[in-house]
């Protein structure tokens, strides 16, 4: 089993203090190889924990003077130091096989890994969950997970996974929920194959065998211009309409009958059908920000208030654990440290960059909150194509292209489309053609610089 190396050590750490340095790689914790971030996590939550290290070829052993419960405070390379399980899936409508060639090796993987669920609200299908799996959940209390269901019928799930352990898997939901293990499930929705009365048929079997599921996300299939798949088509305005009143309906039974919503169309399917959004109180604690539930309610709601919302940790992004990495392309989203900031002016000409649902969504967003109107470039995403059309997938040559002539004086580019200061299509901020500030995708920090808060400024390398 390869050794995770330390990325960074925090200064005044107990790490430091201990003698960790970055470029260390991490072999063992009191003695036991850890398997992967979870086993870290637990290894050094004792007091004054022994670190083997590997440095220059020779093992050290390094003690951490700490009390029990509080963080070493170093961030290790990997969350899983033996091998990622990859996904034995081979989905029609799975967005990596609709990925072109050349961008980050990170966004490849195709991972069907419940620590990667728990870790960072990766979904997973339960097709290679096994029972020593589920031994260390119950054994670990290793919740939230997160489990892509798509449809109950056994044969058809079976199809879409093209998978014949699709057929079954899913009885291990019913044991996790069993042992009171808090699980979100998703519904990816693809036209003319689970949709319809299949949905409907999907709803009510949750409603009946998985009652305790904590959400159920719906979200639209998204169909980039490289999918080789046949089947594969966006979905139409009249299909998303017939989509959200199907899950209305049945999210007013949850209601009536478990006492909560449990089913939630993602903000797409508005944004399609030109729809109306719920009410924020319908999304209670917007447990699946990261899927696309209520980001736009969420948004408003920050945005009026001026105030961000924390995320809880079960949203997806990773918080309960030291020391673990960014995964994929949840990386950090941007680091300002080395561009510089200006001084607002209330006369200068703003605009926002975004997508074209971004643009629909913040066109509400501004209505709602009585905002005056607001100038949004909209980015169309010719690098995907298809019907790809949310913030976080724009690409930097598709920016560059939106924002070449245009005439403002500040552009504000949300940081949800950017990894570690690079764009998914691998072009770094920097390299844009005007200068951008890059603001936290967060209505109260849009609301910020609106009001005249200058936030980091970024590109103009080539004006």
């Amino acid at each position: 089993m390869p050794h995770p190396s330390i990325l960074r050590v925090s200064p005044g750490s107990p790490a430091e203090r201990g003698g960790v340095m970055v470029g260390d790689a991490l072999v063992a914790v009191n003695g036991v190889p850890p398997r992967d971030i979870i086993d870290y996590q637990q290894l050094v939550d004792g007091p004054d924990p022994i670190l083997t290290i590997e440095r220059s070829g020779i093992e050290l052993e390094l003690i951490i003077d700490k009390p029990a419960g509080s963080l070493v405070g170093m961030e290790i390379s990997d969350a899983l130091f033996d091998k990622v399980r990859t996904c034995d899936n081979h989905c029609e409508f799975c967005f990596i096989y609709q990925l072109p060639k050349g961008l980050r090796r990170t966004l490849y993987v195709k991972d069907d890994d419940y620590r990667l669920s728990f870790l960072y609200g990766n979904f997973t299908t339960l097709t290679r969950f096994t029972e020593a799996d589920f031994e260390r959940v119950i054994t670990e209390r290793l919740s939230p997970l997160y489990v892509s269901i798509h449809t109950t019928d056994p044969l058809l799930r079976a199809e879409m996974l093209r998978n014949r352990r699709g057929a079954t898997s899913l009885r291990w939901l019913e044991h996790l929920l069993e042992a009171g293990v808090r699980v979100h499930g998703q519904i990816v929705l693809a036209p003319d194959i689970n949709d319809g009365v299949h949905l409907e048929a999907t709803l009510t079997d949750i409603l009946l065998r998985f009652p305790s599921l904590a959400s159920v996300g719906i979200v639209p299939l998204g169909v980039s211009k490289y999918t080789k798949e046949a089947r594969m088509r966006p979905m139409t305005k009249q299909e998303a309409r017939a989509a959200i009143e199907t899950v209305t309906t049945y999210a007013e039974l949850a209601r009536s009958v478990l006492g909560h919503t449990l089913f939630y169309c993602s903000d797409e399917f508005y944004l399609l059908g030109d729809v109306a959004f719920p009410d924020r109180e319908t999304y209670g604690d917007f447990e699946q920000l990261e899927n696309g539930v209520g980001v736009t309610r969420s948004f408003e709601d920050e945005f009026t208030r001026r105030e961000s919302t924390k995320v809880p940790a079960h949203s997806g992004f990773f918080s309960s654990i030291d020391g673990a990495p960014a995964l994929g392309y949840r990386a950090v989203r941007f680091r300002s440290k080395g561009f510089g900031q200006r001084r607002a002016e209330d006369a200068l000409k703003v605009a926002i960059i975004s997508s074209t649902y971004g643009k629909l969504a913040l066109e509400r967003v501004f209505l709602a909150a009585e905002q005056p109107p607001v100038d949004v470039i909209e980015v169309r995403n010719e690098f995907f194509g298809g019907n790809i059309a949310v913030t976080g997938l724009m690409s930097g040559a598709d920016v560059a292209r939106a924002i070449a002539t245009v005439d403002y004086d500040r552009l504000l580019l949300p940081d949800v489309c950017l990894s570690e200061g690079r764009f998914i299509d691998g072009l770094d901020a920097r390299e844009l053609p005007r200068e951008v500030e890059v603001v936290p995708t967060d209505g109260a920090s849009l609301a910020l610089a609106l009001s005249g808060t200058a936030f980091p400024l970024i590109g103009g390398s080539h004006g």
